[in-house]
């Protein structure tokens, strides 16, 4: 905060005393400038969300002789300007630096290309490049709030691209939300990337889109937040049922969520060999007898719920081994899962309120996972899609494939080593250096 005071050096102890009393923490004060007249002071502090920046920017008014004369958040202040740039890999220092990296020589490069269009890859930033691809209708849990609010959480990925796996990727955001329109501008911007990041494209309409591009398209497709979410549930449920002692192929698990990021984990998890799937949306449990299905719902239902069971997500939790959630905040109350099976596990991944208060969860769940970072085990794309990326852009790869993606979660699951797993640790941090190393080598076969 830039506050303008009374001349006193006493009124900027009252303002750190009252952001203290507010439960902020201040960790700087500087007088920017002083005079007879007043003193202009910047403050710093820390709070604990946007609402307890507020409080503490009204306590500080309140103090006699303080105005509040403007205030930044370092969230902000780390997006002006955007978080991502272009750099050159090559030197610009005199005419001949020019003469080969601009004309005459590209001319020649040029040709070559023409002539071999093999070489493309090789010899420009297409071997190295992704699209990340957005309409803006399913950003993060903020939903359809367009291409230009989306834009920030392109730059982030690009940003995450880069430092995960050397990857340049570029923020494309679309100003349509037509399937035909999408496709067409991705097939048309295709030939200067060597793949395709899907993201934040509200469901049924990604999956044409992913279907569509995939059959068009010589370069990998991936919709990161079905497959890259997917690849990372799968890696952490193989891990968690080691810790309670349980198999893949004997778990009950119901899935509550029936979107993008819910029809690929369950696909994923019935190709891993999942005993047994049910999954809900808001209406219950989805049964292939339902006639009033959706088409992507019915298909869904199909290939799950064996049984055919009806009813709540309270009712089809008795006796389940696992509960996945890519839904809502507060679908499930912590108290059902003691009608879970004994040592039941919970994935709790709806961002950035979750399903059920991984805290609460504790009580009754044997393991416990969200999308948070506040808490153990972090549900997090950042595991994977930098090394799926990187292994597909190695191997040149045309496609990415379920065979693909069960080796990139099998590779995740085996960073955490079998003397460090535990409840708490079922899925290495993002942060871990073998974790892309390992995707990309997974991917590559």
């Amino acid at each position: 905060m830039r506050l303008h005071t009374a001349p006193d050096h006493g009124v900027v102890g009252a303002v750190a005393t009252a952001i203290a009393g507010a439960g902020g923490i201040v960790t700087a004060i500087d007088v920017a400038e002083s005079s007879h007249e007043r003193l202009v002071v910047d403050v710093t502090c820390s709070a604990g969300d946007a609402e307890h920046a507020q409080e503490l920017q009204e306590v500080a008014a309140a103090v006699p002789g303080v105005e509040v004369y403007r205030t930044s958040d370092r969230v902000f202040l780390l997006h002006i300007g955007g978080k991502i740039e272009v750099g050159s890999k090559v030197p610009l220092r005199n005419r001949d630096d020019l003469s080969m990296a601009y004309t005459p020589g590209v001319g020649r490069v040029c040709m070559a290309l023409y002539e071999n269009p093999e070489d493309v890859r090789r010899l420009t930033i297409k071997g190295n490049s992704v699209a990340v691809v957005t309409d803006g209708s399913a950003v993060l849990g903020l939903g359809n709030i367009g291409p230009g609010a989306a834009l920030p959480v392109m730059e982030g990925k690009a940003a995450l691209f880069k430092r995960f796996a050397d990857i340049d990727a570029w923020p494309i955001c679309l100003d349509t939300q037509d399937t035909d329109e999408i496709v067409r501008a991705v097939e048309l911007i295709a030939p200067g990337f060597g793949g395709i990041n899907l993201e934040d494209i509200a469901a049924p309409r990604c999956f044409e889109i992913e279907r569509r591009l995939r059959e068009s398209l010589d370069i990998p497709v991936f919709h990161d937040d079905q497959h890259g979410t997917a690849i990372v549930v799968l890696a952490a449920l193989t891990n968690a049922l080691r810790v309670v002692g349980k198999q893949l192929d004997q778990a009950r698990v119901v899935v509550a969520g029936a979107g993008a990021a819910g029809t690929a984990i369950v696909t994923l998890m019935l190709a891993a060999g999942v005993g047994d799937v049910i999954v809900c949306d808001k209406d219950g449990a989805l049964a292939a007898d339902d006639e009033t299905l959706s088409e992507a719902m019915s298909e869904l239902a199909s290939r799950t719920n064996r049984e055919r069971r009806r009813g709540s997500l309270h009712d089809v939790l008795h006796g389940a081994d696992v509960f996945v959630g890519v839904s809502a905040p507060g679908v499930l109350q912590a108290e059902w899962i003691a009608d879970m099976a004994d040592d039941a596990v919970v994935f709790a991944l709806a961002n950035p309120d979750p399903e059920v208060d991984p805290a609460e969860a504790s009580k009754y769940a044997a393991v416990v996972a969200s999308g948070r970072s506040d808490y153990p085990n972090q549900i997090n794309n950042v595991l994977a899609f930098p090394g799926v990326f990187r292994g597909l852009l190695d191997a040149r790869a045309s496609n990415v494939t379920i065979e693909m993606m069960l080796r990139a979660a099998e590779a995740i699951a085996h960073v955490v080593h079998d003397d460090e797993l535990n409840p708490s640790f079922i899925i290495p941090t993002v942060f871990h250096p073998d974790v892309p190393g390992a995707v990309a080598a997974a991917i590559k076969g």
